[in-house]
C-alpha cells in the first residue's frame, strides 16, 4: 500500500469507530441514561416508585386461566416499555458490525481465566444498563466477533443483574436488604455463570453459523451495516414476540406459582424457576416485589425472584441460544436458579 491509502484506510477506520461510538453514546443518552437520572432523582425524593407491575396489565390476577387479552394486554404495556433500549441495542449491534475491526472486541473481553472473563464482561455490561433481551442482540454480536461465550455470558447477564440504575432505584424506593442481596448475588451470578459456561462448554470459538453476517472488507460500511441490522430484525424480533406473547398468555398461572405466602427451600427453588420464565423490563422487578410484599409473600421468595426476575427469561434465551449454544443456555439458567435460591437464604437472614 501506497502512504496515502494507509492514510486514507485509517482515517475511515477512525470515522467508523467514532460513528460507532456515537450511536452507543446518543443512543443510550436517549434510551437509557438520560430516563434513568429522572427517575433516580424522583425516587431520591419521593422515596416511591411509580410504576405498576407489569404482571397485572390488563387486570390479570394470580391464577387468572390464559387468555389472549392476557397475552396481548401484558404485549402491549412490555413494548411500550423496552422499545427505545431495543432500538437503540438493534443499532448498536450493527453498528459496531459494520464499522469496528473484527479483532476489537475479542481483544477487549477475551481473557486467560474464566474468572477474569466473567469480570470483563460484566464490567462492559455496566453502561448499557438493558435487560436480557434488549441486551440480547448486543450478545449476538459479541459472540459473532470472536468473544467467548464466558465473557459474553458475562455481558449479556451483568446488564440486568449488575444494572447500576436498578441498584440506585432500590437504595431509594426499598429495604436496603433488597440493594444489598441484588448487589452481592448480582456479581456471585455474573462471575458463576460465566465460569460454569466456560467450563461446560470448554470455551469454544463462536460458531461459523451464528445470526449476523461476516464483515466483508470489500462490501461498503452503509451496506454492511444494512445487511447486519436487517439479519438481527428478522431472525431476532418475530420469535421474540411470540414468546413474549406466550408469558404473558400464562401470567396468571405463573404469578400464582410466584407467590406462595408460606417459606421453606422448595418453595424458593419454585419461585427461583417461574422468574427464569417470565420476561420483564428494565426495572420492573421492583413493582413486582413491592406488591407481592404488600400481599405477605416471604422474604425468601421475594430474594429468590429478585435476581432470577431479570436475570433470564424464555424469550431473552430464545433469542442468543443460536450464538451461545443450549449447553450454554441451560448452564446459565441452572446456575441463575442456585443463585436465586442463595438470594433467598440471603435475604431471609437478613435483619
Amino acid at each position: 500500500m501506497t502512504p496515502n491509502s494507509v492514510r486514507a484506510r485509517r482515517a475511515n477506520l477512525a470515522l467508523g469507530v467514532l460513528l460507532a461510538l456515537s450511536v452507543f453514546v446518543v443512543g443510550l443518552l436517549w434510551a437509557k441514561w438520560a430516563p434513568y437520572l429522572s427517575k433516580a432523582l424522583t425516587a431520591q425524593r419521593t422515596h416511591r416508585w411509580s410504576g405498576s407491575s407489569i404482571l397485572t396489565a390488563g387486570g390479570v390476577r394470580a391464577g387468572d386461566a390464559p387468555s389472549w387479552r392476557a397475552a396481548t394486554t401484558f404485549f402491549h404495556a412490555y413494548f411500550l416499555s423496552i422499545w427505545p433500549a431495543l432500538v437503540v441495542a438493534l443499532l448498536i449491534s450493527a453498528s459496531v458490525q459494520a464499522l469496528v475491526p473484527r479483532s476489537w472486541l475479542p481483544r477487549l473481553l477475551n481473557r486467560r481465566g474464566l474468572i477474569t472473563s466473567g469480570l470483563a464482561g460484566g464490567a462492559a455490561s455496566l453502561p448499557s444498563m438493558m435487560c436480557t433481551c434488549c441486551a440480547a442482540p448486543v450478545a449476538v454480536t459479541l459472540r459473532r466477533g470472536g468473544v467467548t461465550r464466558a465473557a459474553a455470558m458475562a455481558y449479556w447477564l451483568g446488564n440486568p443483574l449488575l444494572n447500576p440504575a436498578v441498584l440506585v432505584f432500590l437504595l431509594f424506593v426499598a429495604p436496603w436488604q433488597w440493594a444489598l442481596t441484588r448487589a452481592v448475588i448480582g456479581i456471585a451470578t455474573v462471575i458463576g455463570v460465566a465460569m460454569a459456561v466456560g467450563l461446560v462448554t470448554g470455551g469454544a470459538a463462536p460458531r461459523s453459523d451464528a445470526i449476523a453476517p461476516s464483515s466483508d472488507e470489500s462490501r461498503g460500511a452503509p451496506q454492511r451495516f444494512v445487511r447486519a441490522l436487517t439479519c438481527l430484525c428478522l431472525i431476532l424480533l418475530p420469535e421474540y414476540a411470540i414468546l413474549v406473547l406466550a408469558v404473558g398468555t400464562f401470567r396468571g398461572w405463573l404469578l400464582r406459582l410466584a407467590a406462595p405466602s408460606h417459606q421453606g427451600l422448595l418453595i424458593a427453588v419454585l419461585a427461583a424457576i417461574v422468574g427464569t420464565l417470565i420476561v420483564i423490563p428494565t426495572a420492573a422487578e421492583i413493582p413486582i416485589l413491592q406488591s407481592l410484599a404488600l400481599l405477605g409473600v416471604s422474604s425468601g421468595t421475594l430474594g429468590a425472584l429478585l435476581i432470577t426476575l431479570p436475570a433470564i427469561s424464555v424469550p431473552g434465551a430464545a433469542m442468543v441460544a443460536r450464538s451461545f449454544g443450549w449447553k450454554a443456555i441451560a448452564t446459565a439458567t441452572t446456575v441463575v436458579i442456585a443463585a436465586g435460591v442463595l438470594g433467598a437464604a440471603v435475604l431471609s437472614a437478613l435483619p
